[in-house]
C-alpha cells in the first residue's frame, strides 16, 4: 500500500486590492486562520490607501485643499514608506504622480481601464514632487498641497505584503509567504530549501507556464522579492500604447530599455521601489542597482537577460506551492 507524502506547505489564492493574492504557510493546519487575518488586513489597507474608492482616506486628502489632515496610523505608515522610497530613489518613484496617471486613463480598476479606448492628448508635465508633501509622524498629520493627488501604487502593495507576512508569522508561529500581484514578502521559518519564487514578465497562475517571455525560479529565505514591468498593465487610448510606470520628470509612461526588473531586498517594499526606479532610470539601472548592492534580474525589451551580483541562483525543480513575481 502506498504511503501518502506529508504536505509541508499549503496555499490559498484569491483577489484583493485589484490584484492577485497568494498566501502560503509552512503549517497547513494554520492556512485558513492566516487567510482570515490576511483578508482583514488587506481590507484595512484598501480603505486607507485606495485611489479608486471614494470613501478611502487617500481620496479624502484630495478635498483637503492644502489643509493639514490627521490620518490613521495605517495610512501614515503607508505614506512614510512612499516618501522614503522617493528619497531613496532620487525621486524616480514619486507618490505625487496621481494626477499624471489619472490623465493617462488609469483612473479606475485596471480591468475597466482596458475597455476604454477613447483618445487622449499626452502632455509633458513634471509631477509636483514628493518634497511638496509633509508628514508629521508624531501626530500622523499629512499636508498635501491643493491640486496634488497622491498615488501609492508603487509602494503600497509591497508594503502591505511585508506587513502581512510579519503579522501572520508572529500570530501563527510558522513560515509565511504573502504575494500581492507578484510583490512577495516572506517571514518566519522558511521551508526546506527556502521559498521558491518564479520570476516572469507578467504575474500569473503558478501552475501554468508563463507566456510570453523568459522566466526563472529562484529561492529566498527572508525579506522580499518584487518584479516591476511595463508588460502586464498596458492599455491603449487612441493612437497611444500606454503603461503604468510613470516617469515623474515627464508625467508620461517611462521610456525604458527594460520590460521587467526583478529585485531581491531586505523588504518587499525596498525591492519594489528599486525595481520601479530602475525602469525609470533606464540605461543606467543595472549600474545603479549594483552600486546599492541589490541583487536584480533585468529583462531588456528584446528579451536579453542581465543580472547584478548576488542574484539568487535558479532553484531546483520540486513539487509544492510556490509564488510568482
Amino acid at each position: 500500500m502506498a504511503t501518502a507524502t506529508r504536505r509541508t506547505t499549503a496555499a490559498a489564492d484569491w483577489r484583493a486590492l485589484g490584484t492577485s493574492v497568494r498566501l502560503v504557510t509552512t503549517d497547513p493546519t494554520l492556512l485558513d486562520s492566516c487567510n482570515l487575518l490576511l483578508a482583514r488586513h488587506l481590507a484595512e489597507v484598501d480603505a486607507a490607501c485606495s485611489r479608486f474608492r471614494q470613501d478611502s482616506e487617500l481620496v479624502a486628502l484630495d478635498q483637503a485643499q492644502g489643509r493639514p489632515v490627521r490620518v490613521s496610523p495605517l495610512l501614515a505608515e503607508a505614506l512614510a514608506v512612499a516618501l522614503r522610497a522617493a528619497a531613496a530613489t532620487d525621486g524616480a518613484v514619486d507618490p505625487t504622480v496621481g494626477s499624471a496617471i489619472g490623465a493617462l486613463g488609469y483612473d479606475r480598476d485596471f480591468r475597466l481601464v482596458q475597455d476604454d479606448g477613447r483618445p487622449i492628448r499626452l502632455t509633458v508635465r513634471p509631477v509636483p514632487g514628493w518634497r511638496a508633501v509633509t508628514l508629521d509622524r508624531a501626530t500622523d498629520t499629512v499636508t498635501v498641497p491643493a491640486g496634488v493627488r497622491l498615488d501609492l501604487g508603487a509602494t503600497a502593495k509591497a508594503w502591505a505584503a511585508d506587513k502581512a507576512a510579519a503579522l501572520l508569522a508572529e500570530a501563527a508561529g510558522c513560515g509565511v509567504l504573502v504575494s500581492l500581484g507578484g510583490d512577495t514578502a516572506v517571514a518566519g521559518e522558511p521551508p526546506a530549501g527556502g521559498w521558491r519564487i518564479r520570476v516572469q514578465d507578467a504575474t500569473g497562475p503558478v501552475d501554468k507556464t508563463p507566456a510570453p517571455g523568459t522566466y526563472a525560479t529562484v529561492s529566498i529565505r527572508s525579506g522580499g522579492l518584487a518584479t516591476s514591468g511595463t508588460t502586464s498593465r498596458r492599455w491603449r487610448r487612441g493612437a497611444h500604447d500606454l503603461h503604468h510606470i510613470v516617469d515623474p520628470h515627464t508625467g508620461l509612461p517611462a521610456e525604458t530599455p527594460w520590460r521587467t526588473v526583478s529585485v531581491a531586498a531586505a523588504t518587499c517594499a525596498d525591492a519594489n521601489a528599486a525595481g520601479t526606479a530602475a525602469l525609470v532610470k533606464g540605461a543606467g539601472a543595472q549600474r545603479w542597482l549594483a552600486g546599492l548592492g541589490l541583487p536584480a534580474r533585468l529583462v531588456a525589451n528584446d528579451g536579453t537577460v542581465v543580472t547584478t551580483p548576488g542574484w539568487p541562483a535558479s532553484a531546483p525543480a520540486r513539487s509544492g506551492p510556490e509564488a510568482a513575481a
